[in-house]
């Protein structure tokens, strides 16, 4: 979503979003999981244009909102991106109308700012044995650089055929397209997902600048996708697989991934 092409209605519906008080029915986490040193990695984009020259990155609260909820239940988190480093933010996340709650907060503290921008280069990831999840926010560079990434994959596949949680919102189940299992199957085939939605990409305008719909791709590969009403708060968990269907969902997200975890 950049701050050109988004929407007015859109511009609106992020600004009176705050984290929400009602969740999703069964993404609901109410007590905090004394973790110790246990540790969730996130996975982030390192992209900051689309195939079309617009400027993109990271969309702030879909990492933002997640990260404090790990943190406040006791996690330590690693920050990991294709390219390490500074994890570029999408401008529009960061206008006056949409900044706002948790991501503010996380935008204005620099010690936060700081580990976003000094990201683990994710083929230095090797010992995944220490992580109880792998969380993937979006923001359109994710369409960038996550699919088809072989990190991404063998830390998907890994995680998955481990038993960990595997968690993402918007546009970060991207990285979950052609990635396949060591039986051959696809990692969503017979899963219930979701995802940023074809409607909910047409609105913003970036229908052709990403490199496939994501609804689509994830139907075809054998998921069961289901959606809401554009910027709907809405999270869906099948097991161990946690997806969330936009921004308004990254805290309802980060509440699952934590229930998964606990009930593991």
């Amino acid at each position: 979503l950049d701050s050109s092409l988004h929407s007015a209605s859109f511009t609106i519906l992020i600004a009176q979003h705050t984290t929400p008080t009602a969740q999703t029915p069964g993404c609901k986490f109410s007590s905090v999981d004394l973790a110790g040193m246990s540790k969730i990695l996130i996975i982030t984009t390192s992209a900051d244009t689309l195939k079309n020259g617009v400027k993109t990155g990271l969309w702030l609260e879909e990492l933002a909102a997640p990260y404090r909820l790990f943190k406040d239940a006791g996690y330590q988190v690693d920050i990991a991106s294709v390219k390490g480093g500074r994890t570029p933010l999408d401008e529009a996340s960061l206008a006056p109308d949409t900044l706002a709650g948790v991501a503010k907060e996380f935008h204005e503290s620099s010690d936060d700012m700081a580990v976003l921008n000094a990201a683990i280069k994710l083929d230095t990831v090797k010992d995944l044995g220490q992580y109880k999840a792998v969380y993937i926010p979006g923001g359109h560079g994710a369409v960038v650089d996550l699919p088809d990434n072989s990190d991404v994959q063998r830390i998907l596949v890994e995680m998955t055929e481990s038993g960990k949680v595997v968690g993402s919102v918007c546009h970060g189940p991207v990285a979950f397209n052609h990635v396949k299992l060591s039986s051959g199957e696809f990692l969503v085939k017979g899963k219930k997902v979701t995802g940023f939605s074809n409607s909910e990409e047409e609105a913003v305008g970036k229908v052709d600048a990403v490199p496939w719909s994501l609804e689509d791709e994830l139907k075809k590969e054998g998921a069961d996708y289901s959606k809401k009403g554009d910027w709907q708060e809405y999270c869906v968990v099948d097991g161990k697989l946690v997806t969330g269907q936009n921004p308004m969902s990254s805290h309802a997200v980060g509440e699952a991934v934590l229930k998964a975890i606990k009930s593991a």
